[in-house]
């Protein structure tokens, strides 16, 4: 199962290499929100990495660890992309629901809604099995 879960990371982790180099190209200025989620995730993705080869499940909380808080760099990007399509005015709470109203309606990029949707797939995966590694 610590190979599937490891396919779901190297998949969430080349869309958001699509979405850096898109960032890039159309030269949009790097905010530290975004080198902190890229660097996050690519420490996750080491850790997981190392947790399948080594077999250690200390590496597997360190995965997790490290993409609940890169998650969360994510997320603040959604919603500031979410605000500035719009939703400035509304609660965090509420900018979410127009940010998934968004990626359901096909508003946002593709990659953009598959990367924030697939994000709740790896992290859940990641959870379950170093939840699972550990009891058993």
């Amino acid at each position: 199962m610590s190979y599937v879960v490891l396919v779901a990371w190297l998949v969430q982790a080349t869309v958001g290499v699509l979405l850096l180099t898109g960032w890039f190209r159309h030269g949009r200025v790097r905010p530290p929100v975004v080198l902190t989620h890229v660097g996050l995730s690519v420490l996750g993705l080491a850790s997981w990495t190392a947790y399948v080869l080594a077999g250690q499940i200390l590496w597997a909380w360190a995965a997790f660890a490290l993409i609940t808080v890169g998650n969360g760099f994510g997320d603040n990007m959604l919603l500031w992309r979410t605000r500035r399509m719009g939703g400035s005015h509304l609660s965090t709470v509420n900018t979410y629901k127009l940010a998934l109203r968004s990626m359901f309606k096909g508003r946002l990029p593709f990659r953009v809604s598959f990367h924030a949707v697939f994000a709740g797939v790896v992290y859940f995966s990641t959870l379950a099995l170093c939840i699972v590694e550990t009891v058993s």
